[in-house]
């Protein structure tokens, strides 16, 4: 089994390097492995209900109906809204306008489940002015990096609704589940920047503003916060279903769109096909999973893995710890829809088996993945980042390493107060 695991891994590694995509990869990956050690099974019938299977579950319907929701909002121009909405506001705070990153994320990410597209719609505007105002660029740089990740945690989130399709759990629990975590982990980042600020003795100090500037503020971002507010209210009255709260995100996006006077027919067509291509991309890497893991059942990998992890005798907490670090690692390499798809069928029975329940897990999973966005070599936070600044990977890589701590230490938190993501789901029952 070893020998299967290292040809497996070899192989997918090997396409990686020559360029291929991670889906096709996926996909090669594990025809090739069930041509060469099971080669009876007839591929053809086999390969074309595994990618049949992987794509009927209806919650995934949903899944480009909010990548379409983040798109509008993208081509609206929400960055300068949610800047000029939010700076009257946090510029006289310890940390000044470094909270608009945090902020300004919370509450994109409420409304686009998309960590890349949270680091670059705030990072397009807050850059620019944050280096204008004097702000420390380091500082600037890592705590946009690390507050985009936000966008996985906060509802509504892609990785959520792909979590609970691979692992049948309630999409609704999951996402409201993740209302707290992310609020708490926004909440730790605005500390650090604090603090940071606060002893660095490096803030700008802003002339104070008027009353006039802080209710246009609130103009500025009230149609945004509606949207909100309308999601989350039916996220926990549950008088919508996932699918159905998407299509209404759509309707609110445009709504959003024409209210700002930003609407027009090209860029909504722009923001079709973006949202085509990024829904594109998500389904070819569920199929390529989909087959590869099926690959991995028929060989006995994933009880071959389990049954050695077992036989460690870890206790739940340090099985988690391990989990952590294996996260971590993956999270290098591999992107957050591949690590979840490939990696739930081996470490969710161990997870449960170990006393923990699937929906905590799932929020955990999402925080390990939040940490792969930041990480080198492919960490996506840190390109987006680098197409704004110019900067190299490894000094945005090094600016975000404070905020990457901040998040192993918000895992480990979340593995001993697993009430943070298990409490407001359960006031639902």
């Amino acid at each position: 089994m070893f020998e299967i695991s290292a040809v497996a891994i070899l192989l997918f590694v090997g396409l990686l390097a020559g360029s291929v995509w991670i889906g096709l990869s996926l996909f090669a990956t594990g025809y090739i492995l069930l041509s060469v050690f099971k080669p009876n099974i007839p591929m053809d019938i086999f390969s074309s209900g595994v990618i049949w299977g992987a794509m009927i579950p209806s919650p995934l319907l949903s899944l480009p109906l909010f990548i379409l929701m983040s798109e509008i909002l993208v081509a609206a121009g929400l960055g300068r809204s949610l800047f000029s909405g939010l700076a009257p506001w946090v510029g006289r705070l310890p940390g000044g306008l470094l909270h608009v990153n945090v902020v300004g994320s919370t509450l994109f990410a409420a409304v686009s489940g998309s960590s890349a597209a949270t680091t670059a719609i705030v990072g397009k505007v807050s850059l620019p002015e944050l280096q204008a105002r004097g702000y420390d660029r380091r500082l600037a740089m890592g705590s946009l990096a690390g507050a985009g990740t936000l966008g996985f945690l906060i509802p509504p989130s892609i990785i959520m609704i792909i979590y609970g399709v691979v692992a049948e759990q309630s999409i609704l629990e999951l996402f409201i589940a993740g209302v707290i975590p992310g609020l708490a982990l926004a909440g730790i980042y605005m500390a650090y920047i604090a603090v940071h600020q606060t002893l660095s003795g490096t803030q700008p100090k802003p002339d104070p503003p008027s009353w006039a500037e802080r209710l246009q503020g609130l103009r500025d971002i009230g149609p945004v916060a509606g949207l909100i507010v309308a999601i989350m209210g039916a996220l926990y009255t549950g008088i919508a279903s996932v699918t159905e709260l998407a299509a209404i995100g759509v309707l609110g996006a445009v709504v959003i769109a024409v209210l700002m006077g930003r609407f027009s027919l090209t860029a909504m067509i722009r923001a079709g096909r973006r949202a085509v291509r990024t829904s594109a991309m998500i389904g070819l890497i569920i199929i390529g999973a989909a087959l590869l893991n099926s690959a991995f059942s028929f060989l006995g990998i994933p009880k071959a893995i389990a049954a050695q992890i077992a036989g460690l005798g870890l206790a739940p907490f340090a099985l988690i710890l391990v989990l952590l670090a294996f996260y971590a690692l993956l999270g290098m390499f591999l992107d957050g829809t591949s690590i979840i798809v490939m990696t739930l069928p081996i470490t969710l029975p161990l997870v449960t088996a170990a006393g923990y329940d699937p929906l905590w897990f799932g929020i955990f999973v999402v925080v390990a993945v939040e940490i792969s966005q930041i990480t080198p070599p492919i960490g996506f936070n840190l390109f987006v980042i680098q197409s704004q600044t110019g900067e190299g990977i490894g000094a945005i890589a090094r600016a975000a390493l404070p905020f990457f701590v901040l998040l192993l230490v918000f895992a480990v938190l979340l593995a001993l107060f697993p009430g943070l993501a298990l409490w407001l789901p359960g006031t639902l029952q």
